[in-house]
């Protein structure tokens, strides 16, 4: 027979709190990948000014509309919820 011995609070682990981190770091981990391309695609464009550079690194997680985005397409989210409706 073997003697139990006590758990110390470190040796237990804490799996919600490893998930957190791991999602932290595989976001973190994307989004600079995404902006070090934008900036390779800006320094490639030979922009002309910092300002333009910088809006093609903040802008890069931005997606480019698709056909269905059309302007005549039932709208999921009202552009002011916190207005009254008129229905």
């Amino acid at each position: 027979m073997f003697p139990v011995m006590a758990r110390s609070e470190r040796d237990v682990i804490d799996f919600s709190a490893l998930e957190r981190e791991l999602q932290g770091a595989i976001e973190s981990e994307q989004r600079y990948k995404r902006e070090n391309e934008a900036k390779l695609r800006a320094v490639s464009q030979r922009v002309s000014s910092y300002d333009e550079f910088r809006d093609l690194v903040l802008s890069c997680h931005l997606k480019p509309l698709q056909k269905k985005d059309k302007d005549r397409a039932p709208r999921r989210q009202p552009w002011n919820p916190v207005a009254p409706s008129d229905k």
